[in-house]
């Protein structure tokens, strides 16, 4: 027999213990490769994330040389503007001054920004009325410039509570973008255009002997004071 000289294989005798060991070794494997698959990409080092409830943006044409405000005020009174970027629960992420000093930088170079925008966030729930306004701050080209105002609700899902477009057509000139009001639980339950100036709230306090607003530390005339 040609199995006497040992030219088969012999088989290994079955072993129940070691398969079951190397099964569960696979199982371990499988779930592992899942919980790494499960790791969230936001959870890198360095990155925060930001909670925030509404977004509120201004843009007008890239590349425009004119300068255009937003102006948001909550229930309570707070204004965010350029001067104040942070009241209350609303923060001014981001302000654009048009063709002045607009540019980022890229590898220690100064580029210019063709992007016209100003957001405004909302980072908490305070029940009442927001007011959004936007304003002329420089025209710069003497013509009318069409601006979009845009309103969004971010939680629990993304909702457009307002989009529109607006015209401004000389310096100074200010309008009422939308007037919305939120419930306890950040529910809108009304939307309307209703004009607000904001300008004259800061005016009027500035006109009656008052050299500071108590809810921004700075001048209550805006229009008075020129960006660093």
């Amino acid at each position: 027999m040609m199995d006497d000289f040992g030219l088969y294989p012999r088989e290994e005798p079955f072993d129940p213990l070691g398969v079951m060991l190397f099964k569960a070794l696979q199982v371990i494997a499988f779930l592992f490769f899942l919980a790494l698959l499960a790791v969230s990409p936001d959870a890198k080092e360095g990155k925060i994330d930001s909670k925030a409830e509404f977004m509120i943006t201004l843009d007008w044409p890239d590349n425009h040389p004119d300068d255009l405000d937003l102006f948001v005020q909550d229930p309570a009174g707070n204004i965010a503007w350029y001067r104040h970027r942070e009241a209350g629960f609303l923060t001014l992420d981001r302000d654009d001054r048009g063709g002045a000093n607009d540019f980022i930088m890229v590898a220690g170079k100064k580029i210019a920004s063709p992007i016209r925008e100003e957001i405004v966030t909302v980072r908490g729930i305070l029940a009442g009325e927001y007011t959004v306004n936007i304003s002329h701050f420089v025209a710069t080209t003497g013509e009318p410039v069409t601006a979009s105002v845009k309103v969004q609700k971010l939680n629990p899902t993304a909702q457009v509570v307002f989009d529109n477009k607006f015209t401004l057509d000389h310096t100074g000139d200010e309008k009422t973008a939308v007037r919305f009001r939120i419930d306890d639980e950040g529910k809108v339950v009304n939307v309307d255009q209703r004009p607000k100036s904001l300008l004259e709230t800061f005016r009027s306090g500035w006109r009656n002997g008052a050299d500071l607003d108590p809810r921004t530390g700075v001048s209550r005339n805006p229009m008075r004071i020129r960006r660093d």
